[in-house]
């Protein structure tokens, strides 16, 4: 097989995680959607914003991520989403004085949002899983995987396909 999902992550043989991110983005897309009204809306203050992003938004785009690596267009990917939602509950503004739009750059919107951006928490989420799986039982078969030791018959040596 090229590919199959398996509890809600699409695996490929190539041990790609573009069309995965893809994916996942399209359902962060999805849930952001559905809740632009209130995180734009001025009704409900910024903490309130963040939370809803983080309780309901981050969960969906992060499912699975502890198990995959990111390249570097990947991590681009997830980063472009989070800021758009970010954008969206820091509000643009217009100035007092001018009446000017004020522009936000990522990095004043990093200081705003105080937490740990997206990579982050995919990388301390994978080390957890790390940490986790370092401290299974040995013959269990992810700690086989992590130390690099599986058993059975290997496809290559005996030229099978």
């Amino acid at each position: 097989m090229e590919q199959f999902r398996c509890l809600g992550v699409t695996l490929t043989n190539q041990n790609s995680i573009h069309e995965e991110i893809k994916s996942r983005s399209k359902s962060g897309n999805g849930c952001y959607h559905s809740l632009q009204n209130p995180l734009s809306s001025s009704f409900l203050s910024t903490n309130i914003n963040i939370k809803i992003f983080r309780t309901l938004i981050l969960p969906v785009v992060l499912y699975g991520c502890k198990v995959s690596s990111l390249t570097l267009r990947e991590e681009h990917r997830l980063r472009v989403f989070e800021n758009r939602v970010l954008r969206t509950i820091f509000r643009l503004k217009r100035d007092e004085v001018t009446g000017e739009w004020i522009i936000i750059r990522n990095g004043e919107v990093y200081k705003l949002y105080s937490s740990p951006n997206i990579i982050l928490v995919i990388k301390s989420r994978r080390m957890r899983w790390a940490g986790h799986v370092e401290r299974l039982w040995e013959m269990r078969d992810a700690y086989k995987v992590l130390v690099g030791r599986p058993e059975g018959r290997n496809h290559l040596e005996t030229g099978a396909n």
